[in-house]
């Protein structure tokens, strides 16, 4: 039995047509899918462990593997690539800052939030889907939605500003295909502005001489270094709050998929914690970053209306391939800043109004005080980034703000119904 059934002919798509998780294109239009996946992962996943220190190679084998087991696990109905997790970067710096932990230290932290992760998954898969709701209604996985999305703006404006020019012209063209084309053409605008922003820069002599220079060096065959973890207690208070972080990002990102594509994906919520869990414990486990499912990707998602796991099995192995191919990670590597920050542009924007699309379809009352307050203020200190600081630890805006709303908002939520009992 086939993995994936083909979608129409496979070579054609009506603008309004959806590509399900379990269809696909022909092959070769798959593949070009894949590549959008693997652009938009790409800055990200290889800047995390340039920031806490672990190798990129392993990083990058590790993440491609990672999903690679989350499509399985989930049953291959749950498109997700699951690349380095930001929110790690902060914590594990001031690990290393406070207690001294190395890599093989901050490894086993990885590890510990993944097991959380995991055991959150079993449990709602145990208790059913109402844990959930119950947990994470859609007030609060559409807040998380849209905090991620606005609170990734500042990332693509800096890009943006580094080479106007070049992300103009990547911005210009993804819009205009997005909006204008009625064919393939506008299934593919995110590969092709950044193609397009690419071949500008390269011949304006706007890429970056280091990495030229470094695709020139590079093998065109090398193999990734492995770590062995070790698991200190010193390490977990840093990191264990940012279990709470992965499942939120997990859910709200599933939400959205749901969102956009029209499909219930609720049954599907237990497998995919599992499987994030277990993909963070496996990275955790060689040398590689936590991972989390990417916003950008969903953005992608988004604007092709491509949703065939397919195209994100293909961006995994790609990736693997990658990890083992020097040559060909400095190649995608020379994508300058501004070209990803002009097509990044798009994509977060789309991710941040999934979040309201979220609140729009569950019909939340903004009458409500209760949504109102912890909503409204969990938001914005997100997207503002309001960093608290105790002691040498610095929680980011993002990290204390999703937590804040799974676990403020039902208490008020509760407070404000036995209130109102008469």
């Amino acid at each position: 039995m086939a993995l994936w059934a083909v979608h129409g002919n496979g070579r054609r798509l009506l603008r309004d047509s959806v590509v399900s998780s379990e269809e696909r294109l022909s092959w070769p239009l798959t593949i070009g899918f894949g590549v959008q996946h693997l652009l938009a992962m790409f800055g990200t996943t290889t800047l995390v462990p340039l920031l806490t220190g672990f190798p990129v190679a392993t990083t990058l084998l590790l993440s491609g593997v990672g999903t690679l087991l989350f499509l399985v696990i989930t049953r291959n109905r749950v498109p997700s690539y699951l690349g380095s997790s930001v929110a790690f970067v902060v914590p594990m710096s001031a690990a290393v800052g406070e207690v001294g932990a190395g890599p093989a230290a901050l490894l086993g932290g990885i590890m510990v939030v993944g097991l959380v992760v995991l055991a959150f998954g079993v449990a709602v898969k145990a208790l059913g889907v109402r844990l959930l709701e119950t947990a994470m209604p859609p007030v609060v996985t559409g807040a998380i939605v849209l905090m991620i999305g606005l609170s990734l703006a500042p990332q693509s404006v800096s890009s943006f500003d580094q080479q106007r020019v070049p992300a103009a012209l990547t911005l210009g063209t993804v819009v205009l295909l997005t909006v204008i084309s009625r064919g393939m053409a506008g299934r593919a605008a995110v590969l092709i502005g950044v193609l397009v922003g690419w071949l500008y820069a390269a011949g304006m002599g706007q890429l970056v001489p280091e990495r030229v220079a470094e695709l020139a060096a590079a093998p065109w065959i090398g193999f990734p270094e492995m770590i062995t973890p070790q698991v200190h207690v010193s390490v977990v208070p840093f990191v264990l709050p940012l279990a709470i972080v992965l499942v939120a990002e997990h859910v709200a990102h599933l939400k959205a998929v749901a969102a956009v594509s029209g499909r219930d994906l609720d049954p599907y919520v237990g497998d995919a914690l599992i499987g994030g869990g277990l993909a963070t414990m496996l990275s955790g486990s060689a040398g590689g970053s936590a991972v989390s499912s990417y916003a950008a990707n969903i953005g992608v998602m988004a604007a092709t209306r491509v949703y065939s796991t397919a195209s994100c099995f293909v961006a995994a192995l790609a990736a693997i391939v990658l990890s083992f191919s020097p040559k060909l990670a400095a190649l995608i590597n020379t994508v300058p800043m501004g070209v990803l920050g002009g097509a990044t542009l798009v994509l977060f924007g789309m991710l941040a109004l999934v979040g309201v699309r979220i609140w729009l379809d569950a019909r939340v009352d903004f009458a409500d005080p209760v949504n109102l307050a912890v909503l409204g203020t969990a938001v914005i200190a997100g997207v503002g980034d309001l960093t608290l600081s105790v002691g040498d630890l610095r929680i980011t805006g993002l990290v204390w703000g999703s937590i804040g709303i799974v676990i403020v908002y039902p208490l008020l939520r509760n407070l404000a119904d036995v209130r109102n009992v008469p």
